[in-house]
């Protein structure tokens, strides 16, 4: 309870040096709410006893009372719910920037892949204003409860029994808090699955996948999947909602006998003289608006109690932030240049929730200067080895040092800042061109010369001619740009990863997939002279990722992973010669298809 409190003190923060002029006039008109809802009460009561006493002033300030309050509740609750909106509008121009950066500045990669992290992620990034309108949900149910409580002391002035009826209003609020808690459980068990769906629905209905469903016919069994996952995550909610709707019933039904009998006891009183008409009258008008305060009440714990899920998600990504930045970020600075190079020393990773080692036990020394080639199968562990170079992940055993420090305890950003790399799986920017590729460098994301210049690296300058506005062309159908072919969105991301002048470190990790064999050749070529200037200027080390033999040979070492193991090293003539090796038969194989 103290970490909600202290989320809705911060927030109440937020909204006070935001918006103080709005923040008091909420208060404010809760606590005249408040108020006006007594006075119609009391208002009404004068005006009944003044008309049968004969006291024509006193009905007609009680009648004045009456109009009085009830414009001024009516103008109270329209004011209120328009400062609830502002308000949590302005919160969440705060704290939606805080989750993103929070996301996006985890150094590592698991929230982004982890199964049970991505359902807690997406509770954190898609509820953001519902757990910006929690503070005022309890703002608006201590109202509620003030305002129940100015009721029922209005009928304890009619008859101390009717003060028996606030126990009665408490039970909707215990049974709403259970079918809700229902609901709640259930939302979060299913949350996998409804993720499920919308990505199914997505796969459907995006151009990228459109083609081929459409060629396989499978748009059929997407749409039915789909709405197998649909089916079973809203079956399972509706089930919730329906306890949880019996739940409600259930208090309400328990509350109108409550209700039915403090009437009873008003109008026995009045019939022996122990109550004035305007005590009845007053008492089962209060008594009717009753239901419906004790309805606002439940009505706005609910709604706290529905942003549950939202608050804990927050909880849960804030301390996950916290604690991998004070697990991941070292103090050590990268060095100016690379002398010793880079070590594996009995390296071994295993993705979480799987039983196989990604790497198992790895260990080589990479020295400065170096281009290097890592080969194998899919799924033999070479992406795993570049990812944990660029410390998305942390080696489970073992470690890797850069110069003898370990990169454990390098200052992450820094480090990174000495990488230039394209990755197979290459960020679709749908920015400028120019911006797409600056920002493979961001101090120089504007410098027109120097992403010139990488655009030529990356034999990209024919396709910037060609388009409409050249490097000023907005990419991406979504905002309205130039949609791109699959090879020509790899050659903005390779441009984009030789923006740096002097990296320590240079991926390329299957960088030309997706071009044809000439522009293969071409690009290949152009890298492989950048990483010699590279090693001369800084003494990087340029990492190579390929299935394409041909690719590697001119490497100065290649390694060669098979199911997560190193199982050969050295260059392509050392290991061409070993008969029977895992190079050399990988490397005929690949060599006779090419020649049939």
């Amino acid at each position: 309870m103290r970490r909600y409190l202290a989320l809705w003190a911060e927030m109440l923060r937020i909204c006070w040096r935001r918006a103080p002029g709005a923040t008091a006039a909420l208060f404010g008109l809760c606590a005249l709410s408040i108020a006006a809802a007594a006075g119609i009460a009391l208002s009404l009561r004068a005006v009944i006893d003044g008309s049968v006493h004969g006291a024509l002033g006193t009905a007609v300030v009680g009648a004045c009372g009456v109009a009085v309050s009830h414009g001024a509740t009516a103008v109270f609750q329209a004011t209120i719910v328009d400062l609830y909106l502002l308000l949590a509008d302005e919160t969440d121009l705060e704290l939606r920037p805080r989750i993103y950066g929070w996301i996006a500045g985890i150094e590592g990669l698991d929230h982004l892949e982890r199964t049970d992290f991505l359902d807690r992620l997406e509770g954190a990034r898609n509820n953001t204003w519902r757990l910006c309108t929690s503070l005022w949900d309890v703002v608006l149910a201590v109202q509620a409860a003030l305002k129940l409580g100015a009721t029922l002391l209005v009928l304890g002035t009619v008859s101390p029994w009717l003060l028996f009826l606030l126990p009665f209003a408490a039970l909707p609020l215990w049974f709403d808090h259970r079918g809700k808690q229902a609901v709640v459980d259930t939302e979060t068990a299913t949350a996998e699955v409804f993720r499920l769906q919308r990505h199914l629905f997505q796969l459907g209905t995006r151009a990228d996948s459109g083609k081929d469903i459409r060629v396989a016919g499978a748009g059929e069994e997407i749409a039915r999947r789909q709405a197998a996952a649909w089916d079973e995550a809203a079956h399972l909610r509706y089930r919730a909602r329906v306890r949880a709707a019996w739940w409600k019933f259930g208090g309400w039904a328990v509350f109108a006998c409550g209700f039915a009998g403090g009437l009873a006891l008003v109008v026995y009183g009045a019939a022996h003289g122990n109550a004035t008409a305007g005590d009845v009258v007053m008492a089962v008008t209060v008594a009717s608006g009753l239901r419906q305060t004790v309805q606002a009440v439940v009505g706005s714990t609910a709604n706290t109690l529905g942003t549950r899920t939202a608050i804990e998600s927050y909880f849960w990504l804030r301390d996950y932030a916290a604690a991998e930045t004070a697990r991941t970020t070292g103090a050590a600075l990268a060095p100016a240049r690379l002398d010793k190079g880079i070590a594996f020393d009995h390296v071994s990773y295993r993705y979480p929730g799987t039983d196989r080692l990604a790497l198992d036990d790895v260990s080589i020394h990479i020295p400065a200067g170096t281009v290097v080639a890592v080969v194998g199968e899919y799924g033999s562990g070479k992406t795993t080895l570049v990812k944990l170079l660029a410390k998305f992940y942390r080696p489970d055993t073992g470690r890797i040092t850069l110069d003898g420090v370990d990169l454990a305890d390098l200052d992450t950003a820094h480090w990174r800042s000495r990488i230039s790399a394209a990755f197979q799986d290459f960020g679709r920017l749908e920015t400028t061109f120019a911006e797409g590729v600056g920002l493979g460098d961001l101090p120089h994301l504007t410098d027109r010369e120097r992403i010139t210049r990488a655009i030529r690296d990356a034999d990209a300058s024919t396709l910037v001619e060609r388009l409409p506005q050249g490097l000023d062309t907005q990419l991406g159908r979504e905002l309205g740009g130039v949609d791109l072919s699959e090879g020509q969105w790899q050659r903005v991301a390779l441009a984009r990863s030789v923006m740096r002048d002097d990296p320590l470190l240079f991926v390329l990790d299957e960088p030309t997939a997706s071009l044809d064999a000439p522009s293969e050749h071409a690009i290949f070529e152009r890298q492989m002279s950048r990483a010699r200037r590279l090693a001369d200027h800084t003494g990087a080390i340029t990492v190579i990722v390929s299935h394409r033999f041909s690719t590697v040979t001119g490497a100065d070492l290649i390694l060669v992973l098979d199911g997560g193991r190193l199982v050969e090293s050295g260059t392509h003539a050392e290991l061409s010669a070993v008969d029977g090796g895992r190079y050399a038969d990988l490397y005929g194989i690949q060599e006779a298809a090419y020649n049939d």
